[in-house]
């Protein structure tokens, strides 16, 4: 009867014991929380930068123009523009604009010793990049881009559809063939007077023309359906570099000590002297000429008298 309770408690105790341990397995770690919360902010960079506007339909034979503009946050702004380039890279595309720059905001200069100066600098790395990727890989893109986003500030996809434009410039360009193709007939069949031929030449390059216009023009529209253009904005948080520089010395630290100044001075003195003798020595022709003027008067002076 006495040991009833003692095994009642012990079941207890053990019941508690696995109850708390598969609470502390149902329970996320630390680590397991951080890569649940860092993998839901990259579905969310991806699901923000992602649009049905960057996806080429299947079989269609509409001509878009699609273009994106997309500014972000990354953690280190050299490391994504590589990644970004690679990218790029990898699903047939290429940079045409790159611009990696360091924006200074504040600069300061501390004098800790008489040597030595620290310099505590605040910038932002920033960098302006354009690509062209083909327009069936756009989405594919800027899903491998949303990989380096840290925080997303805008996202602007257009895709402009230009079937009738092209149409349009194809129909002119078919309009001037012909055209042309009848001037030069009627220039070989029935061209005889020197003027009326010149005339139509002249017409004739002006239709040549507005078919090399046209033609170019649609040109330039197929290379932008065939590559749609991506322009980023990347930039990181503001980064803080302290460095230690050394002073540069003053003059004064070169000048010598009064008593090499007081020598350098006599010397400076004896050599004014010697100059000044020197200078009087040099003289010698007029002092004897004053000489013998004042004998000379002075004997005439006796001689009168």
């Amino acid at each position: 009867m006495k040991k009833t309770p003692t095994i009642g408690l012990a079941l207890l105790l053990v019941a508690i014991a696995f109850s708390c341990k598969d609470r502390a397995a149902e329970a996320p770690t630390t680590e397991e929380s951080a890569a649940v919360m860092e993998e839901s902010v990259t579905t969310e960079a991806k699901s923000a930068t992602s649009s049905s506007a960057a996806v080429e339909p299947m079989n269609s034979k509409r001509k878009v123009i699609r273009t994106a503009d997309i500014k972000f946050k990354v953690k280190n702004v050299s490391k994504s523009t590589y990644a970004i380039e690679d990218a790029t890279t990898q699903f047939g595309g290429f940079v045409t604009y790159t611009n990696l720059q360091s924006n200074v905001s504040d600069k300061v200069e501390t004098k800790v010793s008489q040597d030595s100066t620290l310099v505590t600098t605040r910038f932002t790395v920033e960098n302006n990049i354009t690509i062209r990727v083909p327009n069936t890989r756009l989405d594919t893109v800027i899903k491998s881009i949303a990989k380096q986003i840290d925080f997303l500030d805008f996202r602007v996809i257009k895709a402009d559809d230009v079937t009738l434009q092209m149409l349009s410039n194809e129909m002119a360009q078919n309009r001037s063939e012909n055209s042309e193709k009848r001037i030069e007939k009627a220039i070989d069949t029935k061209g005889k007077k020197l003027n009326n031929i010149i005339d139509a030449e002249d017409h004739l390059d002006d239709k040549k023309l507005q078919k090399d216009i046209h033609k170019l023009e649609n040109l330039s529209l197929k290379d932008q359906v065939n590559f749609s253009t991506l322009t980023l904005q990347i930039y990181q948080r503001e980064t803080v570099k302290q460095e230690m520089v050394a002073n540069e010395k003053s003059i004064n630290a070169y000048r010598p000590n009064i008593g090499l100044q007081i020598w350098e001075s006599l010397k400076t003195g004896w050599f004014m002297l010697e100059g000044i003798i020197a200078f009087i020595v040099q003289l010698w022709g007029i002092a004897l000429i004053a000489v013998l003027g004042y004998f000379g008067y002075k004997k005439y002076l006796k001689s009168k008298m």
